[in-house]
């Protein structure tokens, strides 16, 4: 049987009622509180408050504060007046029963309200946002078209003007190659009339283009044989990344090439299990483009849907991690932000000069993760390692610097106390 509080006081003013219940030593999260308008209820084990009181108060606007080793019950009156009492006078056991059975249905009726209402407004919000992605979809899909439609428009219009400009150019030449032709055919016409010369070919010519016409020919006895044609085969060494063979590191250069093949590979073999999406859905690397759309238009939880699917699409694409990591960063899923950057620096092994920056942004998206958390030694692990890949960033610099102050504060802080 609980042991009742008796040592409470209680204040009041014309329009509020207050109520101090000592806890007795009792944490805080283990007090129960229950308040309706005609009866309060304070609970901590083995320790019971009840008050059945005098008037009614107005429940919605009463509140209850848990603390410093006290319970302190404000109620709002329904009536600006001045309480005798604080409770009713009575002793009878029965009324008090059905006074505390009226007010716990009225406060199982309350929180059945309010979870409901929670509920009611989940769903809206969800509602809303499914709304409002589909809207921005279907806008971009309409502006998409309405790009195609007008680069069809303007090519089309370009390749009519150059076929025009084409036919107007041919009729010009026909027409100035019909006019040589006459001028060419009534010189030879004049000419020949005039000298009466015959050809090696049976015109008549003039008699000074006979000699250029056996010079001519002389000429052309004089040319050499046309060259035969042939190949000639060049080899290159094929070299994939910028640093010369011999500065470079062959075996892990070739395992990450491995790594991006078999990334490659996985695209076809996975996209054959989600044949139910559309064939834009299908394509990791538009799914990525979408994804970085919406990153740099402030929807986070649109790119993060994007870069889950292209993650189902295709596993062994470290890009698709650190930029999911990047969105839960702003969203602060800083565990999810931790874990996704990790992956994304598994995948990113071996370290290539192909990878460098890559690296670099997964090691500082980890590392903010982890100041945030407020691990400094970690985060300071990951911009140090960032660092060593890209040692003349001012800004890594910095942060690096910054990161070491709040840890050495700290750790100031802590001999001080």
């Amino acid at each position: 049987m609980p042991l009742l509080v008796t040592d409470y006081s209680w204040t009041q003013t014309d329009t509020t009622v207050y109520i101090h219940v000592p806890l007795k030593g009792a944490r805080a999260g283990a007090v129960d509180v229950l308040s309706t308008d005609e009866y309060i209820k304070v609970h901590y084990p083995p320790y019971l408050f009840e008050a059945f009181l005098l008037e009614p108060v107005d429940d919605e606007r009463s509140s209850a504060k848990v603390g410093n080793g006290v319970a302190v019950v404000s109620l709002t009156k329904r009536s600006n007046n001045v309480w005798k009492h604080l409770m009713i006078t009575t002793s009878d056991k029965d009324k008090k029963k059905e006074i505390r059975e009226r007010a716990l249905l009225k406060y199982q009726e309350k929180l059945s309200s309010e979870s409901r209402s929670k509920a009611e407004k989940r769903q809206a919000e969800k509602k809303y946002a499914l709304e409002t992605m589909m809207k921005l979809e279907q806008e971009e899909r309409e502006n998409i078209q309405r790009t195609k439609d007008a680069e069809r428009e303007r090519t089309t219009a370009e390749l009519e003007a150059w076929q025009l400009r084409q036919k107007q150019k041919a009729e010009e030449e026909d027409e100035v190659r019909l006019r040589r032709r006459k001028d060419n055919q009534s010189k030879i016409k004049v000419v020949t009339e005039k000298r009466g010369n015959v050809g090696s070919d049976g015109t008549n010519v003039p008699r000074d283009q006979r000699g250029s016409e056996a010079n001519s020919k002389k000429n052309q006895a004089d040319l050499p044989a046309p060259r035969r044609t042939g190949n000639i085969p060049v080899t290159f060494t094929p070299r994939v990344f910028p640093t010369a063979l011999r500065e470079s590191r062959v075996p892990e250069e070739e395992e990450w090439l491995r790594k991006q093949a078999e990334a490659r590979r996985a695209v076809n073999a996975d996209v054959d299990e989600l044949e139910d999406l559309k064939e834009e859905d299908r394509n990791p690397d538009w799914l990525k483009g979408k994804g970085d759309k919406c990153f740099a238009a402030g929807d986070f939880l649109s790119a993060v849907n994007a870069y889950n699917l292209a993650i189902r699409l295709n596993r062994r694409t470290p890009a698709l991690y650190s930029n999911r990591a990047a969105c839960h960063l702003k969203l602060r899923n800083l565990h999810k932000a931790i874990e996704d950057s990790s992956q994304a620096l598994d995948l990113l092994t071996p370290p290539v000069a192909a990878n460098a920056a890559a690296r670099a942004r997964a090691h500082v998206r980890r590392g903010s993760a982890f100041c945030q958390l407020q691990l400094y030694a970690e985060g300071l692990q990951d911009y140090q390692a960032a660092l060593k890949i890209e040692p003349h960033d001012a800004a890594l610099q910095e942060d690096e610097r910054t990161i070491r102050s709040v840890i050495q504060g700290t750790a100031a802080d802590a001999e001080t106390q």
